[in-house]
């Protein structure tokens, strides 16, 4: 009997980490959590002079829920469903979804629209710069304010030490900055190469291209990236993936 991969999971230590391990689990894998991102709130607000506002990611939306913030009669727009389900359990009405998830699916959605109008961007320090400045070329004028820093717990490296000793299947990133962190973790121990060699042996699903250039331009081949920015859709491709002779 054949024995369930590994497969490594980054969320942020909350229920996003949990739902994500119980579906990997329902998927057969054996999901090893290492959350490699903190929430380290600003408390700050969008402006309230916005035409649109702009939010991707939901713990955006459950931050400037907790700091009181009330829509006029901006635009509100969220990157993916995820973030949409998150407003609105807010007590928000979400008026724009892309069809593409991702900053460039937002661009697209918008930019025939913003010429002119004032566009408030609310999210982390660690945005993609492809937002902004799509909607700037698109004549936006673009505001961004930092809801959230996202950092690495200092306890974070498990799956990277397991990737080091060859034990690692699968990881799943799901930003950029997951990929930066792991690899950090992995120097931090002195076993950055040794992670990037068993990555080499392992199956790497990431989610999105600016996440797919980041682990390129860093050593590591990507296998999986999932049409849909989802996830569940990530934890499905990569685990399936995994299970390909």
């Amino acid at each position: 009997m054949s024995r369930s991969p590994t497969v490594a999971v980054f969320r942020p230590d909350d229920e996003r980490l949990e739902r994500a391990a119980a579906l990997l689990s329902d998927l057969g894998a054996e999901p090893i959590p290492d959350p490699m991102l903190s929430v380290d709130a600003t408390d700050a607000s969008p402006r309230t002079d916005a035409d649109y506002v702009v939010f991707t990611s939901k713990t955006g939306a459950a931050l400037v829920s907790e700091a009181g913030w009330e829509p006029d009669d901006e635009t509100v727009c969220a990157i993916g469903p995820a973030t949409a389900d998150a407003l609105r359990e807010e007590g928000y009405t979400v008026d724009l979804v892309p069809d593409e998830f991702t900053s460039s699916g937002l661009v697209t959605a918008l930019e025939s629209r913003v010429d002119g109008a004032r566009v408030e961007v609310a999210r982390s320090d660690h945005g993609s710069s492809v937002l902004l400045e799509g909607l700037d070329d698109a004549g936006a004028y673009v505001h961004e304010t930092i809801l959230y820093r996202l950092v690495r717990p200092e306890e974070s490296g498990r799956s990277a030490e397991l990737a080091a000793e060859g034990d690692l299947d699968a990881a799943c990133f799901t930003s950029s900055l997951t990929v930066e962190h792991f690899l950090d973790a992995a120097a931090e121990r002195g076993i950055r190469e040794d992670a990037l060699e068993g990555l080499a042996s392992a199956t790497v699903g990431v989610i999105g291209k600016p996440t797919a250039e980041t682990a390129a331009d860093r050593g590591i081949e990507v296998d999986v990236i999932p049409e849909e920015a989802t996830f569940d859709a990530l934890a499905r491709e990569t685990v399936a993936a995994t299970r390909t002779p």
